[in-house]
């Protein structure tokens, strides 16, 4: 899907915003395993995917705790270090090769100044982030783990490809023993 029609499922962006906003875009690849953001660190771009998958995470003891996934065309960062400029809980990493355009924090401020359009654009998305993360919280809540797989390979069936398994095992709350009966038995 080409970026202006994803932006456009968000807000009607007209050419002029849209050429604004992209004007100002700077390219960047990164490599399979790359940190993009790391504990203790601020996000200080906002990346839009071309290609590959990355993954934010955080890591206990034990465990690596899968939070999302992004991929094209979405958007990537650490929402809450990104938004208020603050250091990063969590990791950020490609779990593929990437291509990735991106806008600074700064200048994403000066184009929210320039255009009320852009800035509803990001609004929009950003809010649409926030009922995604509402939305997966209800389902890690009430749906049985073959229910959440269900809906998962509904959304996302590509990643099962190009995921490691133990982390969509782990993005959806089930032991990597229970996900690897249910890729092998369950068909959606």
């Amino acid at each position: 899907m080409e970026q202006y029609e994803f932006f456009k499922l968000f807000h009607d962006l007209s050419i002029e915003d849209y050429s604004l906003l992209t004007k100002n875009l700077k390219s960047r690849n990164f490599k399979k395993g790359d940190l993009i953001t790391a504990p203790g660190q601020i996000q200080k771009e906002l990346f839009f995917v071309k290609s590959g998958v990355q993954m934010s995470c955080f890591e206990t003891q034990r465990n690596t705790h899968v939070i999302a996934f992004t991929y094209s065309p979405n958007l990537c960062a650490i929402p809450d270090s990104f938004s208020f400029q603050r250091p990063s809980s969590y990791y950020l990493s490609c779990l593929t090769d990437s291509e990735m355009e991106y806008l600074s924090y700064d200048d994403l401020q000066t184009l929210f100044d320039q255009s009320h359009q852009i800035e509803r654009l990001f609004r929009k998305m950003t809010e649409a982030v926030l009922a995604g993360v509402l939305t997966r919280h209800v389902e890690l809540h009430s749906l049985k783990m073959e229910e959440r797989y269900k809906k998962f390979c509904q959304r996302s069936p590509h990643l099962l490809q190009l995921v490691p398994h133990k982390y969509i095992a782990s993005y959806l709350g089930i032991d990597p023993t229970n996900f690897s009966k249910l890729y092998n038995n369950v068909k959606f």
